[in-house]
């Protein structure tokens, strides 16, 4: 048994990961305190960063107090594993549609959260650069006559019951980048199923604003790239804009299936892995 541990412009582009079996680091619900055995406390953000989350403490909270977990009851809904993109550790979340031990509030998900830390929240006037690292383990690609529904993998929220404010997901052979309120969507990697099981690396930057002044700009990097291409950007555009009231934004990274169900042929059980997460104030 194996043991646990506790731009609209529109260019297209990540970083190659080691194709390993990963090893799940299980982190039972009130253990997300205690590191991995061996491993060291987790570094501190560089001066640069106003928050960083890079799992090399081994346990699901990255060793930053506050950072949340998801409420998915079942064991691997979530667990830190190696091999890593950054580092030794990166974080994993597993929906299995239908079942519901991967529901969080009601829906098939599994993430992670800032919302209860000051360095992970956005408000009106910020401009913020949010960076990290995505592997799509063992996906399941399109094909032709099969569900086209999103699978979301990171997001930017309004705090409350809103939409988010952006996000990122996986649909049909490509992964898109959408803001809701903006009715806009965009293309930033073709040809999905060549990204199967290697590290992409995203980068949005963002100018959080109640008028047309903000801008939401995308970049990727794709496994074998030296360094960041521009995918798309929106520029001049009212970026927060909640349909309720709402003080703050926060960051989600993990997988959200809305209005998936087998009924609909959607891909039973997905698995996605996120790493080198680091939110950083823009001049």
């Amino acid at each position: 048994m194996t043991r646990l541990h506790k731009v609209p412009k529109v260019s297209i582009a990540f970083c190659a990961g080691a194709l390993l079996v990963p090893v799940l680091l299980s982190d039972p619900a009130g253990a997300g305190q205690e590191r991995a055995e061996g491993t060291a406390p987790p570094p501190a953000p560089s001066a640069a960063d106003r928050l960083r989350v890079d799992y090399e403490s081994g346990t699901l909270d990255s060793g930053v107090e506050g950072l949340t977990t998801t409420k998915a009851a079942a064991p691997d809904a979530s667990g830190v594993v190696r091999p890593a993109h950054e580092g030794a550790y990166a974080v994993q979340h597993k929906v299995t549609l239908g079942d519901p031990a991967y529901e969080s509030n009601g829906a098939p998900r599994s993430e992670s959260a800032t919302d209860l830390l000051p360095s992970g929240r956005f408000v009106v006037g910020d401009e913020q650069r949010y960076e990290f690292s995505v592997l799509l383990k063992d996906w399941k690609t399109y094909t032709p006559g099969a569900s086209e529904s999103g699978d979301i993998v990171f997001q930017g929220k309004y705090a409350g019951d809103n939409v988010p404010a952006f996000y990122l997901m996986a649909k049909r052979d490509e992964i898109a980048f959408r803001p809701p309120h903006l009715n806009r969507q965009s293309t930033v990697v073709e040809d999905l199923g060549r990204q199967v099981n290697r590290w992409m690396r995203f980068r949005v930057d963002a100018r959080w604003t109640t008028d047309g002044t903000g801008y939401l700009r995308v970049a990727v990097r794709l496994s074998g790239e030296d360094g960041y291409r521009p995918v798309v950007a929106y520029e001049n555009v009212r970026t927060y804009q909640p349909e309720n009231p709402a003080d703050h934004g926060y960051l989600k990274w993990g997988l959200y299936r809305p209005s998936q169900s087998i009924g609909n042929g959607d891909v039973p059980t997905r698995i996605v892995q996120h790493d080198d997460l680091r939110v950083t104030d823009l001049p």
